[in-house]
């Protein structure tokens, strides 16, 4: 096939996630405050879209607190920077089951598995332009953890996202949850065309080989809007593969630590590299603006609170 290389593509910064990485580096961000900083820096440097998750100001482990998520959002809202707001609604189907021989003896120090209303409690509160879709289950990494989003989980936060006029970003870990996601649409459930970010080499996806990134590119319908990225040192060549392809791209500290071998990243940083590369491809990112028009998102500001 052809190449289509996309020489106007968006840039999304992820900015802490949700895995325990706090204390792998310092400079993940931690409190409310560092992690709408490290926000508005990216956007500074070139993201037209931040992904946001919030974590426990003390311990840095990841959580979903309504409080701080507001926090977040109003301090990126009230900075002096244009930016696309994405907040994370994966949180809260969290499953660790037991020992292999005693499975139902759920971890409940890590089991954290709420309604759907609940899920998209602080999406309610804080009104992003877009906010994720985990676009079905999964087991994440070695042990005993699902990542755990039934059919009826995903229509029912969907019709939400949809009745709140928040544009879902189809979080796509393999090619079972762009099928899914195609038939969200096809219900109505979502509004086509679709965002869809492709979520490459997490354990136990798709892998980050080509021809498995190839063919999540082409299970994408043509109308779609979409973007991709991959984890650690596959993080910049994806930048480059995912342009390549035709869609836009993901960078950001919730999947990568590194600026270059042994040493650690700001998200900002990360942005530049990942805008330097794509300069250098003969593209130049959108602005937040043009992201809008792209995917028909109004400018929020910060509801009042209810």
């Amino acid at each position: 096939m052809p190449l289509t290389m996309n020489r106007k593509p968006f840039i999304t910064a992820a900015i802490t996630g949700a895995g325990m990485t706090q204390d792998k580096s310092r400079l993940v961000p931690r409190s409310p405050a560092e992690i709408a900083e490290a926000a508005i820096d990216a956007a500074k440097a070139g993201a037209a879209i931040v992904h946001c998750h919030v974590r426990d100001p003390q311990t840095g482990a990841p959580c979903r607190d309504r409080a701080l998520f507001r926090e977040v959002t109003d301090r990126i809202r009230s900075a002096e920077v244009d930016v696309v707001l994405n907040l994370t609604a994966g949180t809260g189907g969290d499953l660790t089951f037991g020992a292999a021989e005693t499975p139902m003896e759920l971890i409940t120090g890590e089991t954290d598995m709420i309604g759907a209303t609940e899920r998209m409690a602080h999406i309610r509160d804080c009104l992003p332009e877009i906010c994720t879709l985990d676009c079905g289950s999964m087991n994440f990494g070695d042990g005993t953890y699902v990542m755990t989003n039934t059919t009826a989980m995903l229509r029912a936060m969907g019709q939400q996202m949809t009745d709140l006029g928040v544009k879902p970003e189809i979080e796509a870990f393999d090619t079972g949850h762009l099928w899914f996601a195609k038939q969200l649409v096809e219900e109505g459930v979502i509004n086509g065309p679709a965002l869809v970010q492709l979520c490459m080499g997490i354990p136990w996806g798709a892998p980050s080989d080509l021809n498995t990134f190839m063919a999540m590119v082409n299970n994408v319908p043509a109308d779609w809007t979409w973007s991709a990225f991959s984890l650690g040192r596959d993080e910049m060549p994806y930048v480059a593969a995912a342009a390549l392809a035709g869609g836009n791209v993901r960078v950001g500290l919730e999947d990568n630590l590194y600026l270059d071998r042994g040493v650690f990243a700001t998200n900002a940083q990360l942005v530049e590299k990942a805008a330097t590369l794509l300069s250098n491809m003969g593209a130049s990112p959108m602005t937040p603006q043009e992201v809008r028009d792209q995917l028909g998102l109004g400018k929020r500001d910060m509801p009042v609170p209810a």
